[in-house]
């Protein structure tokens, strides 16, 4: 993970405009423009209670984004968020290394408590590493929360306390990999 830079926007910009992208994701899915793109950019860069990561491999480069939004600095807290944009690398474990980094940084490095997200329910791979792999737990679901389709689909609340995430690493030995 690194900082993102205005070269990463138009990727990002295309991640955001691909329709396969946007039915897994909560939020408006109106296409963006490059103008629109930039602005965004442009006030996020200061933005501090909001940090986005751009997510990059070496053979790839810049695939995806990594977010914790609404720092609550007060309370400990903030929601995390994902999106590997780039369809090649779907399924390489890019995700769970991700997710674990933004964890490892939330909990280590800011010292926050508690990490909440919200996934949708037919977002079968997202719910699957968050739950199984990264020691996230369900904790709510919010019905008819995402129209997609001409169709209403359940919000399936998660979140992981810090406590969970440094069980986890012990147990799986993750940053001794």
């Amino acid at each position: 993970m690194r900082a993102l830079e205005l070269e990463d926007m138009e990727a990002l910009r295309s991640y955001h405009n691909d329709p396969v992208v946007a039915s897994l994701v909560r939020g408006w899915s109106f296409p963006i423009s490059s103008y629109q793109q930039k602005k965004w950019y442009e006030s996020m860069i200061v933005d501090k209670t909001n940090h986005r990561f751009a997510v990059e491999t070496e053979e790839e480069g810049f695939i995806g984004i990594s977010t914790l939004t609404s720092i609550d600095i007060k309370n400990r807290s903030a929601q995390q968020g994902l999106i590997i944009g780039n369809p090649d690398v779907r399924g390489r474990g890019y995700g769970l290394d991700t997710i674990m980094a933004t964890m490892r940084y939330a909990f280590e490095e800011l010292q926050l408590n508690r990490l909440d997200g919200d996934i949708v329910e037919t977002n079968l791979a997202s719910l699957h590493l968050y739950l199984k792999k990264c020691g996230w737990v369900e904790e709510g679901r919010l019905r008819q929360y995402v129209y997609r389709n001409n169709q209403y689909y359940d919000g399936i609340m998660v979140g992981i306390l810090k406590d969970e995430y440094l069980k986890l690493c012990k147990e799986t030995n993750y940053w001794e990999k």
